[in-house]
C-alpha cells in the first residue's frame, strides 16, 4: 500500500514537468514554456512497497487552447539501472527524501501493474489519499492472461502518444494529449482488447472523461 505524505517536494513536479513536456514529441504547445495545473490522475500500488507510481494529468494553458496530457511517473529512492534516457529530474521529499522521478513508460514496475489494472488484478488508488480505492477509473479486458515474463518493453514516442510491446502479440498505447468527452465513462475504439479511463476535470472545472490507455491487437 502506497502511503501519501503531504509535504514539501522540492522542485514540484510540474516545475520537472515544465522543463520535460517540451521535449517530448507529442507535445503541442509553442515556444513559450507550458503553464501547468494538476488536473486528476490515479494511482498504483507497488507489490514490494518500493516503487511510487503516479498516472498525472496535467492541462497546459500557455497556447490558444488549453492541452491536457497524461503523464505516467514513478519516483524511486534510487536511480533505476540502465534508465538514464528516462528521468525526468530528481526532488527532495520531505519525508522520503531525494528521489528520482522517471518517465514511468520505461519503467518495468509501472508497466506491470497498468497490465494488471487492465487485467483486473490490480486496483486504482486515489492520487492523493492513502488506501482509497478510485471509483472514477474504468478498464476492460477481453483476451488471455496479461503477464511480463520474458518481455522487457521498449517504448516508442511519436507525435500520437507512447507505444510499448505487450503479450501476445498485442500494443499498449498511451494517449499521451486526452481527448476529453462530456459521456461517463469514455470507451475505447472498436479494435481495442483492453483500456484504461478516468474522468478528468475540464477547462471551466466541469467533469469530463478521457480514454488514458488503449490495448490493440498487434
Amino acid at each position: 500500500m502506497a502511503v501519501i505524505h503531504h509535504t514539501t517536494v522540492t522542485p514540484t513536479k510540474l516545475e520537472l514537468l515544465t522543463d520535460w513536456l517540451p521535449t517530448r514529441p507529442w507535445y503541442r504547445g509553442g515556444p513559450d514554456a507550458p503553464v501547468l495545473e494538476k488536473s486528476g490522475g490515479f494511482r498504483l500500488d507497488d507489490p514490494e512497497g518500493e516503487v511510487g507510481i503516479e498516472f498525472m494529468v496535467v492541462r497546459d494553458a500557455s497556447g490558444g487552447e488549453p492541452v491536457v496530457y497524461l503523464v505516467p511517473l514513478t519516483y524511486r529512492g534510487a536511480p533505476l539501472e540502465g534508465a538514464d534516457h528516462a528521468l525526468i529530474g530528481t526532488m527532495e521529499h520531505g519525508v522520503l527524501g531525494r528521489r528520482w522521478a522517471y518517465d514511468g513508460c520505461h519503467d518495468p514496475v509501472l508497466v506491470a501493474e497498468l497490465l494488471a489494472l487492465i487485467e483486473g488484478r490490480a486496483q486504482a488508488q486515489a492520487q492523493s489519499v492513502t488506501d482509497t480505492p478510485d471509483p472514477e477509473v474504468t478498464r476492460s479486458y477481453c483476451g488471455a492472461p496479461l503477464t511480463l515474463e520474458g518481455l522487457m518493453p521498449a517504448p516508442a514516442d511519436d507525435a500520437d502518444g507512447t507505444r510499448l510491446p505487450a503479450p501476445h502479440g498485442t500494443i499498449l498505447q498511451l494517449h499521451r494529449v486526452l481527448r476529453l468527452v462530456p459521456e461517463q465513462p469514455a470507451l475505447p475504439g472498436e479494435s481495442a482488447v483492453g483500456h484504461v479511463a478516468r474522468a478528468v476535470q475540464g477547462p471551466d472545472g466541469t467533469r469530463l472523461s478521457a480514454v488514458f490507455v488503449t490495448l490493440r491487437g498487434a
